[in-house]
């Protein structure tokens, strides 16, 4: 039913200057940058080897429904982290497949993207259509999650633009954490409602903590729970953070801190093989980390 997370949402107050930000941090250039007249929101979009990000803010005095969502969004969380979008080929089918398995769902909305740089001119390849299918958020409990059918070609998403040297930029997305008040509930929305792959679950008594983790088209959805507390249905999930791959950690620390970003020092990885770096600020919000691979995973 699912064949990618085809990308994650960051909500942001200030597109232009988030967008350097995320520019410097990636050491890529965006590969999209537009607004959606009838939701009264604009983006900015980085496709990376198996995403894409979007930084997603209103416009200015818009009254859509993204612009009032994003700013309850504000009103509760601030800015970060705020949604999940997985690909389907067929959103007519998923929808019933996912009521079969009790997950409530919205109407099928159509949705269109303007490129900023084709305003007035014809439409052609500076605009991109989808369909959109919104999940319930008690059924995926509190976090916004939602499917995407593309209507246009993927070329009309080209990949992000490499503005620093290849080994030091952002080369894929890693995983994205989530927290768990009833890891049970989650792991039924995630693995038998959406149909992700468990590939582990497992208890680190020494940290504290069971991590599930989720893989689907080389990502992992990590869930984080604690091992001394009882499950809270009522406590929604919220998410954690997001990790990247770099081919070359050393390099790209050396990069971000000439940059001015604030870095933890690169350490060993809990994976082994791997290197590791925490990005302490200049991320809107979201907890970020840079992953070395190392061996194949």
């Amino acid at each position: 039913m699912l064949t990618a997370l085809d990308h994650v949402v960051i909500a942001v107050r200030d597109l232009e200057a988030a967008s350097l930000q995320y520019g410097e941090l990636l050491g890529l250039g965006p590969s999209w940058a537009g607004e959606h007249p009838d939701l009264g929101t604009r983006n900015t979009l980085y496709r990376l080897g198996n995403t894409y990000l979007e930084l997603l803010s209103p416009i200015e005095s818009a009254s859509g429904l993204g612009a009032r969502w994003l700013e309850g969004h504000f009103d509760g969380h601030g800015e970060g982290l705020a949604a999940l979008a997985f690909a389907t080929d067929d959103i007519a089918a998923a929808r019933p497949a996912l009521e079969a398995r009790g997950v409530d769902t919205a109407d099928p909305e159509p949705g269109e993207g303007v490129h900023a740089r084709s305003k007035g001119e014809a439409e052609g390849e500076r605009v991109r259509r989808w369909t959109n299918l919104r999940l319930s958020p008690k059924a995926s409990r509190g976090v916004v999650v939602f499917l995407i059918e593309h209507r246009s070609p993927p070329e009309a998403l080209p990949p992000a633009p490499f503005e620093a040297e290849r080994g030091s930029a952002v080369a894929a997305l890693d995983h994205v954490v989530i927290h768990s008040a009833d890891p049970e509930a989650t792991r039924a929305f995630y693995g038998d409602a959406l149909g992700l792959r468990l590939a582990l679950d497992k208890e680190f008594p020494r940290f504290g903590t069971r991590l599930l983790f989720f893989r689907i088209a080389g990502i992992t959805l990590e869930v984080g729970a604690r091992l001394d507390a009882e499950p809270e249905p009522d406590t929604p999930d919220r998410f954690g953070g997001l990790a990247y791959q770099v081919p070359d950690l050393t390099r790209a620390h050396a990069r971000l801190e000439a940059a001015g970003f604030d870095l933890s020092e690169v350490r060993e990885g809990r994976k082994p093989g791997t290197r590791v770096c925490t990005v302490r600020a200049g991320t809107c919000g979201v907890p970020t980390l840079l992953i070395e691979p190392g061996e194949a995973r």
